[in-house]
């Protein structure tokens, strides 16, 4: 039995905050952001909307593509850093807002390689047979531990939540290798205080070489070589640092998502909100080879590779 993605969806909130905005709050410019960075704006998540209300509308999404009902979902996995409140759990609050009585519920703090983190837990649950569905979120509220005084981070987070149904899929579609890591020692580079603070240039270092190393390795686990990969959807954490990894797989510039521009920084909802996207242009197809690859604070990484289909 293989586990593979049977349904998508994702969340963004409605106020957009531009880069010009940012050049009227501190000192920076869009040219430095752009150039920096790649992101040219970001979406922000009123108070009134917390990290449950996003994950909310994408499992809806998710489970209308998957084509089945809330009370069909054995297990609900939320990816966050930033939940409402310490507990109960975005899961759990998940569950009672969607209905999804027969589900089970926790959450998963990997930061931004919290969605892979997630696949690979449900993929277990999936071809053990133990589950059936297993409903994956990736979600983040980073506005509200961003410090809007620190110019070199404010500039870069945004709001937003992707999902994805997991379930069995057909021979030889699915999940087809992984790998997870972390290295605790480079916690002290990237962590939560009262606000979010991060050693851009160690994190940096860091970000390109794991990046590029993990999406190599599973292609590999796979038994592929990098000529077979379709596309790669890396962490839109950093436009230089997605670039590093594109390069180390030798990939041309139209196979790499790219939604950073219009999101920024959203954590663990980046990889499944561009896949989402990626998806509605048309940019992948059945029985195309996918690789995610993200990095995070702990530090922790990880990446996925996948033959798209059902």
């Amino acid at each position: 039995m293989n586990a593979g993605l049977i349904g998508v969806g994702k969340f963004v909130p409605p106020h957009i905050l531009t880069n010009e905005d940012l050049e009227k709050r501190m000192d920076t410019s869009d040219e430095w952001i752009r150039t920096m960075t790649g992101i040219e704006e970001r979406h922000i998540a009123d108070d009134d909307m917390d990290t449950s209300h996003m994950a909310y509308q994408a499992a809806v999404n998710a489970i209308e593509d998957a084509g089945i009902t809330a009370e069909e979902i054995d297990l609900i996995l939320v990816a966050t850093v930033t939940p409402d409140r310490p507990f109960p759990s975005v899961a759990t609050m998940l569950q009672e807002q969607l209905g999804a009585k027969n589900a089970a519920a926790m959450d998963l703090s990997a930061a931004c390689a919290g969605f892979m983190y997630g696949l690979v837990t449900a993929k277990q649950f999936i071809e053990t047979n133990t589950y059936q569905n297993v409903l994956v979120v990736g979600v983040e509220k980073l506005s509200k531990i961003t410090d809007w005084e620190d110019r070199n981070t404010a500039v870069l987070f945004g709001d937003g939540a992707g999902a994805a149904i997991v379930g069995a899929v057909s021979e030889g579609r699915g999940i087809l290798s992984f790998e997870l890591g972390a290295d605790g020692s480079g916690g002290k580079h990237l962590y939560q205080d009262d606000k979010l603070v991060m050693n851009g240039r160690e994190v940096f270092k860091f970000a390109v070489r794991q990046m590029g190393e993990s999406a190599v390795n599973v292609i590999e686990k796979a038994g592929l070589s990098k000529e077979d990969v379709d596309y790669l959807i890396p962490h839109q954490a950093n436009i230089r640092i997605m670039e590093a990894s594109r390069e180390r797989l030798e990939l041309p510039i139209e196979k790499m998502s790219k939604t950073i521009q219009k999101y920024g920084n959203t954590s663990a909802a980046s990889i499944p909100i561009s896949l989402v996207d990626d998806l509605a242009e048309g940019k992948i197809k059945d029985d195309d080879v996918l690789v995610f690859v993200g990095f995070g604070g702990g530090l922790t990484w990880g990446a996925v590779c996948m033959r798209w289909g059902k």
